[in-house]
């Protein structure tokens, strides 16, 4: 008989728990409201999947070839939140972090377990989510849109609306935090929900 694994961050009896920071978040809000609160949630779980871990646990790799990592995860998102938020809708002259066009995946590359490194990656993470959060808070509407002409962010090319740039967020963060589920669980077995 194939053993059942329930997942033990944040569960009780494989319920979830009330310590989650997660639960008991806004609830039948408009559209804005919803899709806001489900980008931080998102975000919430990146911190979860990270926390209790030392730098060289945050920097292991995958599995060869990949240089996947909890560290390179949270470096790469901050690129995408820097990417979006700032270079895309505010139109800000906002170089990579952790990368460049000669070293395009700086931001997984990068990633070693050195505590001034993952110290400086949170810190680049927290500095993009906020002005993420203060931009789209002040946002007149979720119909504001920015030009995407070389299609970097999913727009086929043309104007994207601040609507479909907190879609695409959540769907990048929901793909990645799939993969942090993996990272940890092969660095100490936690099972996350």
């Amino acid at each position: 008989m194939a053993r059942t694994r329930r997942a033990d961050m944040f569960t009780v009896d494989g319920r979830p728990s009330a310590d989650d920071p997660r639960e008991n978040r806004a609830r039948l809000g408009d559209e804005r409201t919803t899709l806001t609160e489900s980008l931080r949630c998102q975000r919430l779980t990146l911190e979860l999947k990270c926390a209790g871990l030392d730098a060289e646990a945050l920097a292991r790799r995958a599995v060869e070839p990949s240089t996947m990592s909890l560290l390179g995860l949270v470096r790469h998102l901050a690129e995408v939140e820097r990417a979006t938020f700032r270079r895309l809708l505010a139109g800000q002259d906002a170089p990579r972090l952790f990368g460049s066009e000669a070293e395009p995946d700086g931001d997984f590359d990068g990633a070693v377990g050195d505590p001034e490194v993952v110290a400086q990656a949170w810190a680049a993470w927290r500095a993009e989510v906020e002005f993420a959060t203060r931009f789209v808070a002040e946002a007149p509407s979720l119909d504001s849109t920015a030009d995407d002409p070389a299609n970097q962010h999913g727009s086929g090319g043309g104007p994207m609306s601040l609507r479909e740039v907190l879609v695409g967020t959540i769907e990048e963060y929901a793909r990645h935090l799939g993969h942090a589920d993996l990272l940890r669980e092969r660095i100490d077995g936690r099972l996350g929900q």
